[in-house]
């Protein structure tokens, strides 16, 4: 360090070693600070947490010799140096403040990357990054004292992201943002060790000063989102091996607001997997909304029927989940029927004492009143399918959870299996029925064709029952299964709590949550909803979803040909393209109902997105039960995978050299094959292979890690 004369005969320190020119400089005093509020309220604070050294008195000017400003003569003297430390914990340069005054900090070297740390750096800390005022600072330290927090402050904005990114190499950063600035904050650090609470309208500092809540409450709230931006620029890692023992874990975040709401509190009242609730609540929507809508395809539009097969062993909880999801339409039914009861009785009587031409005048102008039934549970397909045919219903559901009725029925076990399949996919994908019968049999009908009807199938069953018919060539082959959602979760059994006296007290019914899901279907299901006008013969003409925006259909049309390019050969839908054809159509269908229930005629790129998860999270599932892994035993791929995640837990980021992986991977996938394995990680998201000059790098999917 040398020193310098200015023009006015001041002294100035030369910066040339960080810490060898902050040593130069005493340390701060209250009395020093007693005029300026801000200053000595950091002063007070860094002496309650013992790091007093943080504030210098600098009673010289400072000659900068580093960056684009050296030889400049900072004006420093008289004024109050903030220490500012690397990632490492050591000071390199100071920001001058100057007392009482609204003066920008003056950083000494903006070139290294620093900040000013109220706390420890230390395993046991969260690290919150933030780049306030200091006023705000310090009212932000006294709130996050007593939850083990360490402040990184950047005392100047245009360097709060190279601060961040400096941090993040040693440590995970938290930064805050509002709903409205997410993606401009959250862009800088995709891929970083950064996580981004977001907030929706109030800041973090409003919520804890006007709310009157804790950090801990804030990211508690509903509307609160916690972001993992290390894991944003990756996709989710495809699975490597389809063992029927391993459950893909169920996308609770494809439902939100009420609806995430009510799929959680189904499972937590049922004790029975996400995976039930979620289809069941998928279920319930698709019986109360084909009535009233067609889903967006291509330059058309489709039912928004769904077939939702679900595994779950006998005592599993589908019954009740079943009973709280469609609690509503299920007393629907039971007062239709009422009213159908006494409504036939009364025509019986009305009946009774005709004959002849009154009799014949009384049927023409009062025909036999018709079972409104539409939810059917104990049943076969064509006393169903001829309820389409004569007019007595448009919309119905198959809704059980003993789907051997279904599936061992007579009609699925005889020759005639074919015919039923057939007709249940034109009934799905069309909304048409088609029976011709013999007009000398007993069931003679003029009526053969029945137009622009719709049926929901939610089949729940034992795997016993299942795991045949997901193997049927009759099944697969007429395209049934192709159309189906099918989840096949863990079994809880086992793990569930019965004798605990607050989830006893606890009744579903209680649930505001439920509650007002179910005063939502009873508003869709009668009276009809003010905004679907009617045809002259009562039925409702249903609403044509559309998509929200260009964005939201180029979004569409972006995931459909991810799932176009993933059926060619050699990867992952390569022997499953007929189900994967109907992946987009599920998801158009399931991102209508879901925005139809909350009130919307259009589809947004959120709903989208969400409704892709979920056919994903089927996808996967469907892929279990194909060429599965026997137990216990490890295809290369995976071998590779698990190696490498291995060996790159605890490094930041989770990066290795491809030459490390080359000379040290498994003996048994060294070689000539590693390379196309690393080939296929890559494509399955598990990898991505990179080059850093002459460095061959291979990144490991941060998602995998936290599995």
């Amino acid at each position: 360090m040398t020193t310098t004369s200015t023009n006015t005969h001041e002294k100035a320190h030369t910066f040339s070693a960080g810490f060898e020119m902050i040593s130069r400089f005493d340390a701060a005093t209250r009395q020093g600070l007693a005029d300026d509020n801000a200053l000595l309220n950091l002063y007070n604070l860094c002496e309650q947490l013992g790091i007093q050294d943080k504030l210098l008195c600098i009673d010289d000017n400072i000659t900068i010799t580093t960056g684009f400003d050296t030889g400049t003569i900072a004006p420093t003297a008289g004024t109050i140096g903030l220490v500012l430390s690397s990632n490492q914990d050591d000071p390199v340069t100071l920001a001058s403040v100057t007392p009482n005054s609204n003066q920008k900090p003056l950083i000494i070297d903006r070139m290294q990357p620093s900040a000013l740390i109220i706390g420890t750096l230390d395993s046991g800390n969260e690290v919150i990054a933030i780049d306030n005022p200091l006023e705000d600072v310090i009212k932000l330290a006294h709130y996050f004292i007593a939850d083990n927090v360490t402040l990184l402050v950047s005392l100047d904005k245009l360097l709060f992201n190279s601060m961040v990114s400096h941090f993040a190499e040693v440590y995970p950063v938290t930064i805050f943002t509002t709903l409205d600035q997410k993606d401009k904050v959250c862009k800088p650090f995709k891929g970083e060790n950064v996580k981004a609470i977001v907030t929706s309208d109030r800041n973090v500092l409003e919520h804890l000063e006007y709310g009157n809540l804790s950090y801990r409450d804030i990211l508690a709230l509903d509307d609160t989102a916690i972001l993992d931006l290390q894991a944003e620029i990756w996709g989710e890692p495809e699975p490597l091996a389809n063992s029927p023992n391993k459950p893909t874990p169920y996308p609770i975040d494809a439902f939100t607001g009420l609806l995430q709401h009510v799929v959680k509190a189904v499972a937590h009242y049922t004790q029975a997997p996400t995976a039930i609730a979620g289809q069941c609540v998928l279920g319930a929507l698709a019986h109360m909304g084909q009535r009233f809508i067609d889903a967006p395809m291509g330059h058309g539009h489709m039912p928004t029927s769904l077939i939702l097969i679900t595994e779950g062993e006998s005592g599993s909880g589908k019954s009740q989940a079943m009973g709280l999801t469609h609690f509503k339409i299920r007393e629907y039914e039971k007062q239709l029927y009422a009213d159908y009861l006494i409504e036939l009785s009364s025509w019986e009587n009305d009946k009774t004492s005709l004959k002849g031409k009154e009799l014949a005048d009384f049927l023409e102008s009062n025909p036999k009143p018709q079972n409104p039934k539409t939810m059917f549970k104990e049943a076969t397909i064509e006393p169903i399918l001829d309820k389409f045919i004569d007019g007595s219903i448009s919309n119905a559901s198959w809704t059980t959870d003993e789907a051997a009725q279904f599936f061992n029925g007579h009609t699925m076990k005889g020759d005639t299996a074919g015919n039923a399949l057939s007709s249940l996919t034109t009934l799905y994908s069309d909304g048409e029925v088609s029976r011709l019968r013999s007009q000398k049999s007993a069931y003679a009908t003029p009526h053969t064709d029945a137009y622009n009807v719709r049926m929901t199938l939610l089949l729940q069953g034992q795997r016993v029952i299942l795991e045949p018919a997901l193997a049927d060539p009759v099944m697969n082959g007429q395209g049934f299964l192709a159309r189906a959602l099918i989840a096949c979760p863990e079994d809880l059994r086992g793990q569930r709590v019965w004798n605990d006296e607050q989830r006893n007290n606890d009744s579903p019914y209680d649930n505001p949550y439920l509650i007002e899901y179910w005063s939502r279907c009873q508003s869709l299901l009668d009276p009809l909803p003010a905004n679907l006008p009617s045809d002259s013969i009562g039925a409702p003409k249903r609403i044509k979803m559309q998509w929200a925006d260009k964005q939201t259909r180029q979004v569409f049309s972006d995931f459909k040909q991810a799932i176009e390019d993933r059926q060619a050969q050699g990867q992952p839908l390569e022997y499953l393209k007929a189900y994967a054809s109907r992946m987009a159509e599920n998801a158009s269908r399931i991102a209508s109902l879901m925005a139809f229930f909350d009130g919307r005629n259009t589809i947004t790129t959120d709903d989208i997105k969400r409704a892709f998860m979920l056919v994903e999270y089927s996808t996967s599932e469907r892929l279990r039960y194909l060429d599965a892994t026997p137990t216990g035993e490890q295809n290369d791929s995976e071998k590779l995978s698990s190696w490498l995640v291995d060996k790159v837990r605890g490094k930041n980021p989770p990066i290795l050299n491809k030459s490390f992986v080359s000379q040290n991977a498994p003996n048994s996938i060294r070689g000539k094959k590693l390379n196309g394995l690393l080939d296929d990680l890559e494509s399955m998201g598990h990898v991505r292979l990179e080059s850093e000059g002459r460095r061959r790098l291979v990144c490991i999917n941060p998602k995998l890690i936290n599995e």
